[in-house]
C-alpha cells in the first residue's frame, strides 16, 4: 500500500495507457464477434499515448455504443432497458475487481485515473475498464433473447459473467474472476517495482449463452 501511495506519475500514465489500450481492443473483439465493423478499434488502440491525453478512450466509446447496440442507443445510467442491465453488470464486475484489490493488499480508494475523493472504489473503477466489454456481450445476448429488464434471469446471467473464459497474454485461458486476480496482482507488483508490466486480458475466448449452456466463439 505504501508503494501504491508513492507511485510516480509517469508510471501511473503508463499503466493507464495499457489499461485503455486493452479496453479498446476488447471492445473491438466483442464487435467483431457479433458481426459488427471493428477495424477502427485496433487503429485507435495503437493511438493511445501515455496517460491518454487525446482521450482516445472516449472517442472509441462513441463509436462502440452505436456499433454494438444500434445508432439510436445512448449510454445513460438513469435509463431503463439495456442501460439498466449494463448498470447491474458493471456493479457485479466492480465487486469482483474490488475483492481482488483488497486481496492484493491495495487500497480501493487510491485510483490510477479516477481521483474523486468521494469515490471509495476509485481503483476498482480504473481496473475494471478492460473487462467492461464482457458485461456488454452478456447484455447483448440478453436483449437478443427478449430480456430487456433486470429480471431474476438477467441477474443470474450477469452474475455468471465471472465464469466467462478469458485468454491471458501467455496464451493460457482462465475464468474471468481468476484473470482479474492475476491482473490486479500484477498492478500491485508494478507499484512495487516501478515497472508497468501488467497481466491484462487479451480477448474473450467464448461467450456462454444466457441460460448457462453452450457458447460460441468470440475470438
Amino acid at each position: 500500500m505504501r508503494a501504491q501511495i508513492g507511485v510516480s506519475k509517469p508510471l501511473v500514465k503508463q499503466l493507464w495507457r495499457q489499461i485503455v489500450t486493452a479496453k479498446i481492443r476488447m471492445q473491438g473483439h466483442v464487435l467483431a464477434a457479433n458481426g459488427r465493423e471493428a477495424g477502427a478499434f485496433d487503429f485507435m488502440a495503437r493511438k493511445v499515448r501515455s496517460g491518454d491525453p487525446d482521450n482516445v478512450e472516449a472517442q472509441a466509446a462513441r463509436r462502440y455504443w452505436k456499433a454494438l447496440f444500434g445508432p439510436d442507443f445512448s449510454r445513460d445510467r438513469n435509463a431503463e432497458g439495456a442501460n439498466a442491465l449494463l448498470n447491474y453488470g458493471y456493479t457485479v464486475l466492480r465487486a469482483v475487481v474490488s475483492r481482488a484489490i483488497c486481496a492484493a493488499g491495495l487500497h480501493p480508494t487510491i485510483g490510477v485515473f479516477h481521483a474523486n475523493r468521494a469515490n471509495a472504489f476509485a481503483l476498482a473503477d480504473d481496473l475494471m475498464e478492460p473487462y467492461r466489454p464482457f458485461v456488454d456481450q452478456v447484455v447483448l445476448d440478453l436483449l437478443a433473447e427478449g430480456n430487456a429488464e433486470v429480471s431474476p434471469e438477467a441477474k443470474r446471467a450477469l452474475t455468471a459473467l465471472t465464469t466467462l473464459d478469458v485468454e491471458n497474454r501467455d496464451g493460457t485461458v482462465s475464468p474471468l474472476s481468476v484473470q482479474v486476480q492475476r491482473f490486479v496482482h500484477s498492478v500491485a507488483t508494478s507499484f512495487e517495482t516501478g515497472i508497468a508490466d501488467i497481466s491484462l486480458p487479451v480477448r474473450p475466448v467464448r461467450q456462454r449463452s444466457v441460460d448457462g449452456g453452450g457458447g460460441r466463439d468470440a475470438a
